[in-house]
């Protein structure tokens, strides 16, 4: 069966860097378009980052643009997301998801979703 394990997640202050680590196994990672989402306490799930089955195309939110960098590796079917300068504002529950798609760039709620890594950025 397909899983998406995230790791990575923890504590920092505010300026501060973290690397985000999704392991997923059962599945043929070079067919799914592969995805981070965050979701901040009574705040609506969003998309952070994104990038497309073979790496060509990426999606970034507008508010970690310059500052968040999705990568993804074959060899050991890793979908990695390195955050700097974090602020407050990046506090959330964040959830790594894949959709086997080679045209879509953001997997869907129809795709696999893993169980969450805590980030919470202090001032």
């Amino acid at each position: 069966r397909v899983q998406l394990v995230e790791s990575g997640g923890g504590s920092v202050q505010a300026g501060g860097s973290l690397r985000l680590s999704c392991t997923a196994s059962g599945l043929t990672f070079d067919d799914y378009a592969m995805g981070w989402f965050r979701q901040a306490p009574g705040k609506e799930r969003e998309e952070v980052s994104c990038i497309s089955w073979n790496g060509d195309s990426t999606y970034y939110v507008n508010s970690v643009k310059g500052r968040f960098t999705i990568s993804r590796n074959s060899a050991k079917n890793t979908l990695s997301l390195q955050m700097n300068s974090l602020k407050p504002e990046d506090t959330a529950m964040y959830y790594c998801a894949a959709q086997k798609s080679r045209w879509r760039l953001c997997p869907s709620d129809q795709g696999y979703w893993g169980q969450g890594t805590q980030v919470t950025v202090s001032s």
